[in-house]
């Protein structure tokens, strides 16, 4: 095992410029779910250059791609992450997600016949609040899969992920324009049935668990100060421990919907922009591989507070974890006071220490691949 290690590290590191420069090109166009098309395409140039077989609109999904080498019975995946915020940018470092797995999976490809493995690479679009990984798992992605990896940038090092289970829902309140100097009465306020919501879910908020998030936006509350709002929409995330949580608790939030709807005569939709995002299923072999790998390397895990806390953070790839084993750790990017979600860790995402992070990830991943093909039977 350790002469496969060094030849995937070997490799990774052979690819190390091609590999920042994927990073650095993602970090500079950022596009958003379901809208990266670029991203898509550029991704997985370095694999099909190093042989892969690479399928583009996987499994009909336009921003997915989907790429193998060897023909081993043992299947491990990475999965490249790509989309950006809307108007953040890369402040979530999906470019080195993206960039990190497509170097493991090159370190991997280096060792493939000698393992007897197969390397994939999922690449997955629209994790901000989209599901891509969800839309894949429905249609046969991960099937048969022995271990599937990703590594995340965050402010610290963390080996295990904890996210929440999430459900992502548009609102819209439907209600009647008029002139609000003149004909106040004759207006049904879409506005107002939005601010008794979000009031309602502030009182709410005293009696949820302290598991439990609620958030949102209002995207649209109105075209003129002289018009009474007819219509209003925003976007809201309910968070819980669990998938089983999260169904107790959801409805309560509806209530506070609800009684903005009843308290103005609006007329209330609810729409999920996604299935609910499971909570994390770590496989504990390959999570410890990994934390011995990224000690080898010279990385540290932060102890918990509130630099770690990332790990908590909800994603799709909670879902692929209760289909097959899998990993999802954190790797720091030196950025703090930066925290993900902020222009700030957007800018921390290039540079040197993103870079040796970029490495660093690619190679503990490959390492933690070799090390686990052992243990699959």
């Amino acid at each position: 095992m350790g002469t496969s290690k060094a030849a995937a590290r070997a490799e990774v590191e052979r690819h190390a410029d091609e590999l920042i420069q994927l990073s650095e090109r993602l970090h500079a166009d950022p596009e958003t779910a379901w809208e990266e098309h670029r991203s898509a395409a550029a991704v997985p140039e370095l694999l099909d250059r190093a042989g892969f077989a690479v399928t583009s609109k996987y499994l009909g999904l336009d921003t997915a791609f989907h790429a193998s080498f060897g023909s081993g019975p043992r299947r491990i995946a990475l999965c490249a992450e790509y989309d950006a915020l809307p108007g953040l940018g890369h402040a979530c470092g999906h470019n080195l997600i993206a960039a990190s797995s497509i170097g493991a999976a090159l370190g991997l490809a280096r060792v493939a016949d000698d393992l007897g493995i197969t390397v994939e690479v999922y690449g997955t679009p629209a994790e901000e609040g989209g599901g891509g990984k969800i839309e894949l798992l429905e249609r046969g992605a991960f099937a048969g899969v022995d271990l599937a990896m990703m590594v995340h940038p965050a402010p610290v090092d963390v080996a295990e992920a904890r996210p929440f289970a999430v459900s992502h829902s548009k609102v819209a309140y439907t209600g009647k324009s008029a002139h609000a100097a003149a004909y106040p009465e004759a207006g049904v306020n879409a506005a107002d049935a939005f601010t008794v919501a979000q009031v309602a879910i502030g009182l709410l908020r005293q009696h949820l668990p302290a598991s439990v998030r609620v958030h949102g936006i209002v995207t649209h509350a109105g075209d003129a100060p002289n018009a009474i709002p007819e219509h209003a929409s925003g976007r809201w995330y309910v968070r819980a421990e669990t998938l089983a949580e999260l169904s107790e608790v959801e409805p309560r939030v509806l209530r506070a919907f609800e009684a903005g709807a009843l308290a103005t005569g609006c007329e209330l939709s609810v729409e999920p922009e996604s299935k609910p995002y499971a909570e994390f299923r770590a496989d504990e072999t390959a999570l410890a591989a990994y934390r011995a790998n990224a000690l080898e390397l010279g990385r540290e895990f932060a102890p918990d507070g509130t630099a770690s806390r990332m790990n908590r953070a909800s994603t799709d790839m909670g879902n692929v974890s209760q289909v097959v084993p899998a990993i999802h750790p954190y790797i720091g990017i030196g950025s703090l006071p930066a925290i993900n979600h902020q222009r700030e860790f957007a800018a921390h995402c290039v540079g040197g220490t993103a870079e040796r992070a970029l490495l660093d990830g690619a190679i503990a991943l490959a390492w933690t691949g070799v090390d686990r093909t052992d243990r699959i039977s």
